[in-house]
């Protein structure tokens, strides 16, 4: 799905009337198929960004286009069609605490599914294989039939991620998908996300806050500021000096944070950067 934002200006849904825009004004182009990954300190209106692109946040001002249509100038049945192609992944996955990882997992094919079939698959999941090898790329095959709440968060996280494999959506917008890991798990995690999304040949747009698994896995990187678009460039373009002008004032994001919520095994110090 192609992504297209003409002079976008929002506020988050939260903000009092009369605050400043948390978005914009902003420009962006997003080829259908693209990768890209956004990256910035925290603040910087990455999350809004998503919203808006997810049809979840109507702009203040502006024209988001999606396949080249007007999104915003769609009948209500229409733009409800069009949210069924895409997927918004928060940073904390919604997964009620006493189901079972199997139908969290299956709830991914529900924006597809009738009313009566989505009622039965509470009770009786439909395809359990499909579930368990989505969590088997994520090394969560043993979680099949475990309770959400018996998770880790790191596993949480993950179970979220396999969630996404199985949603029929063309567009896939997901929101800070490491928090809860460890430098090999995030790597992990975000190379399976890239191949899935290449096999179905899915536009994949990830904000993400490290830095180093955006470079090394992402050829397109655009960073944000103040809400503002500060650059956007192909990876090997991004360089240190780029990096410490976007996070200045906030150096202890561009260095990385132990992860939390993850087993107490795999809290490691934060990471070097490679930049050009």
């Amino acid at each position: 799905m192609q992504v297209q934002l003409r002079g976008i200006s929002a506020r988050h849904p939260a903000a009092r009337a009369g605050a400043p825009a948390a978005l914009g004004p902003i420009d962006l182009d997003v080829r259908a198929g693209e990768h890209v990954a956004v990256i910035g300190p925290s603040g910087a209106g990455k999350t809004t960004l998503l919203q808006v692109m997810a049809c979840a946040l109507k702009p203040d001002a502006g024209r988001v286009e999606l396949d080249g249509t007007d999104v915003w100038a769609l009948p209500r049945p229409a733009l409800q069609r069009l949210r069924g192609r895409l997927l918004l992944a928060p940073q904390v996955p919604p997964l009620p605490p006493r189901q079972r990882v199997v139908t969290s997992v299956l709830a991914g094919r529900l924006p597809a599914m009738t009313l009566g079939a989505s009622l039965r698959s509470l009770f009786y999941p439909s395809d359990i294989p499909a579930a368990h090898a989505a969590l088997a790329r994520f090394d969560l095959a043993d979680k099949l039939f475990e309770r959400v709440d018996r998770l880790s968060g790191g596993e949480r996280q993950r179970v979220g991620l396999a969630r996404a494999l199985l949603a029929p959506a063309s567009l896939w917008l997901v929101d800070e998908p490491l928090s809860a890991l460890d430098p090999t798990r995030s790597q992990q995690a975000v190379a399976t996300l890239i191949d899935a999304a290449r096999e179905g040949g899915r536009t994949l747009i990830a904000t993400l806050h490290q830095v180093d698994v955006a470079l090394a896995r992402f050829p397109r990187i655009v960073g944000l500021r103040d809400g503002r678009l500060a650059f956007d460039l192909p990876a090997a373009d991004v360089t240190r000096e780029r990096l410490t002008r976007l996070y200045a004032q906030h150096e202890h994001e561009l260095l990385g944070a132990p992860p939390k919520g993850d087993e107490p095994d795999q809290a490691t110090a934060p990471v070097a950067l490679h930049c050009r």
